[in-house]
C-alpha cells in the first residue's frame, strides 16, 4: 500500500485530508508541525509528503530542504493556500505545487499523477539496468 504523510499545521486540513487519502486507498500518517513530520519521514518512509509551506516555526520551505537532505528521491507536493511561494526558488525542488482549496479533487489528481510518474521513472530505470 502507498504511504502519504501530510505535514500540516492546521488539525482541519490534516482531518479532511487524512480521510480522503485513505478513501482513495492510500495509508496516511499525519504530523502538526515539521519537526515532528521529518521524524515520521526518517520511521515511516512514506513513498510521497504532502507539506504545508505556512507554519510556524520551521516553514515548509526549511521542512522541503531538510527532507531533500535526507532523501532526495521522496516526493513531495507542496500545498499552500498562497501561491506566491510558487516563485520561491526553493519550492521548485519539490514535485508539484498545489494551491489549497475546499475541493480536494487538484490535490488528489496531483499526488496520483506524481506517483505514476515517480513509479514510471523506477520501472523504466530497471528495465534499462536489465
Amino acid at each position: 500500500m502507498t504511504r502519504i504523510l501530510l505535514i500540516d499545521d492546521d488539525r482541519g486540513t490534516l482531518l479532511l485530508y487524512e480521510s480522503i487519502l485513505r478513501e482513495e486507498g492510500y495509508e496516511v500518517s499525519s504530523a502538526a508541525n515539521g519537526p515532528e513530520g521529518l521524524h515520521l519521514l526518517k520511521s515511516e518512509r512514506p513513498d510521497l509528503v504532502v507539506l504545508d509551506v505556512s507554519m510556524p516555526g520551521m516553514d515548509g520551505l526549511e521542512v522541503l530542504a531538510r527532507i531533500l537532505a535526507i532523501d532526495r528521491k521522496v516526493p513531495i507536493v507542496l500545498n499552500s493556500g498562497y501561491s506566491s511561494y510558487r516563485k520561491n526558488f526553493l519550492s521548485w525542488s519539490a514535485e508539484a505545487f498545489v494551491v489549497k482549496s475546499s475541493d480536494p479533487s487538484e490535490l488528489k489528481k496531483t499526488i496520483n499523477e506524481v506517483l505514476s510518474r515517480v513509479t514510471g521513472q523506477a520501472s523504466q530505470r530497471s528495465a534499462s539496468a536489465g
